[in-house]
């Protein structure tokens, strides 16, 4: 009988959700049978049940993992302005247009996680709660309930149109479609806060 090193089984099942999570997003949920992704990550189909009971048990698994490491490289950064720009552009730069299989998994999966069943759903929506306070965070107006809602616009808009600029055939317009979506994200997380309470000077 052959025996692993303490933590084998654990660093398999993880190169298993990495490796399907390039993948997904480069071929598709639906595009990736259990027998490529096993063969990608070195293992055969029998290994795949040690890790997981099916398919969509792994879907789960890579959104939740994807989106929990943006979510953290999101924290790791500093509260303002600054943080909020480099976010914004680094997402919607020309490298992560074209970089599906290594890039973000909303913008590459939105589409078919949509149509998955509740357990890969919930994972979504629990990762991107998370992603969104992390970008709250960053844009810190001072009320956290304008702080969420100004992150909510910026994420659907920026992943929208990352999904946009990816589809579209001509590159001009694929490189306006970012820069575009870049400034009014920006000015979305920037502009003065529309709950500021007029002065009696403002109102005269």
């Amino acid at each position: 009988m052959t025996r692993y090193a303490s933590g084998h089984k654990a660093a398999t099942r993880q190169r298993l959700i990495e490796t399907a999570g390039r993948r997904f997003k480069r071929d598709g949920i639906d595009g990736s049978g259990i027998a490529t992704l096993v063969a990608d990550a070195g293992l055969t189909n029998g290994a795949f049940y040690g890790h997981f009971s099916s398919k969509d048990g792994l879907v789960a698994a890579v959104v939740a993992q994807q989106l929990a490491d943006q979510t953290l490289r999101m924290a790791s950064l500093p509260v303002g302005a600054d943080s909020v720009e480099a976010m914004v552009g680094a997402y919607l730069s020309p490298a992560h247009r074209d970089d599906v299989s290594g890039g973000c998994p909303s913008a590459a999966l939105l589409d078919e996680i949509a149509r998955c069943g509740v357990e890969i759903r919930e994972a979504y929506t629990e990762g991107t709660g998370g992603l969104i306070a992390a970008i709250a965070r960053l844009i810190d107006t001072g009320d956290a309930i304008e702080d969420q809602e100004r992150a909510i616009a910026v994420f659907s808009l920026i992943v929208g149109a990352l999904q946009t600029a990816r589809a579209v055939s001509d590159p001009d317009l694929s490189d306006r479609i970012l820069a575009t979506a870049r400034a009014h994200a920006i000015a979305i997380a920037a502009a003065p806060s529309h709950l500021t309470q007029p002065t009696e000077q403002d109102s005269e």
